[in-house]
């Protein structure tokens, strides 16, 4: 969580150094992009990005943690957005976001039973409201939040196979709260808005071994995503 943290002050710093910057080059009198943009009450756009997805443990036994191994992974999807008033948006963005982890088990002295590959593609439903500043010329930061859940299509819930078969299982349907910020930036013909999103799930995710005693499953007491996104989105 402290690496998750720093990675988001990093980025965070680095966004409003480069809102500074471009407010002191053409603030002073600035030509106003899409003057119009936050009048209307609908409006739609499109997002890509990136994502890297961890777990957080809890566990029954103090037997030493679950080691994850996390990679970068891509999200796209679209976005409509309800305008509530000058400073609020009740924001809806489905999208798909494909991850991959890799597990590490104690114990064990063969990798074939020590390391297990969890690849993930999300189908996420977040209903969001996002909370904007005043524009500031072509500019306007805004903080954003709220909670979304998602489908695992790579869950493996249904499969009658375990850990004893080599095969990883989770549960098809999360539950999360979200919490980001972002800029938007107005440029000439559309409105551009790099974000940064923490993700932390609140149910337990785990489907566990048909063996109680489970050496992969049997100490996990609860098992539960979380992780950041980083959006660049189009409206």
């Amino acid at each position: 969580m402290k690496h998750l943290m720093k990675k988001i002050t990093f980025l965070f710093l680095y966004l409003f150094l480069l809102g500074n910057t471009l407010n002191a080059q053409f603030n002073e009198k600035p030509i106003m992009n899409l003057e119009n943009e936050d009048l209307h009450p609908l409006n739609f756009g499109f997002f890509l990005g990136l994502n890297q997805y961890d777990f957080k443990f809890e566990y029954k036994d103090d037997l030493g943690d679950v080691l994850v191994d996390k990679s970068f992974g891509f999200n796209v999807g679209l976005i409509s957005e309800l305008r509530l008033n000058k400073f609020l948006d009740l924001r809806f963005e489905p999208g798909l976001h494909y991850t991959k982890r890799i597990m590490g088990f104690r114990g064990f002295n063969n990798k074939n039973d020590a390391i297990r590959e969890v690849k993930s593609t999300y189908i996420n439903f977040p209903l969001l409201l996002k909370v904007s500043t005043k524009r500031i010329g072509n500019w306007k930061p805004f903080i954003i939040g709220g909670a979304s859940t998602s489908l695992n299509l790579g869950s493996n819930e249904d499969s009658l196979e375990d850990n004893s078969s080599a095969t990883f299982r989770m549960k098809k349907n999360t539950y999360y709260y979200e919490m980001g910020f972002g800029i938007d930036f107005y440029l000439e013909y559309f409105k551009f808005s790099p974000s940064i999103r923490g993700v932390f799930a609140i149910n337990d995710e785990l489907v566990r071994d048909n063996d109680p005693n489970s050496p992969w499953t049997g100490n996990i007491n609860a098992m539960k995503t979380r992780g950041i996104f980083i959006n660049f989105t189009f409206e």
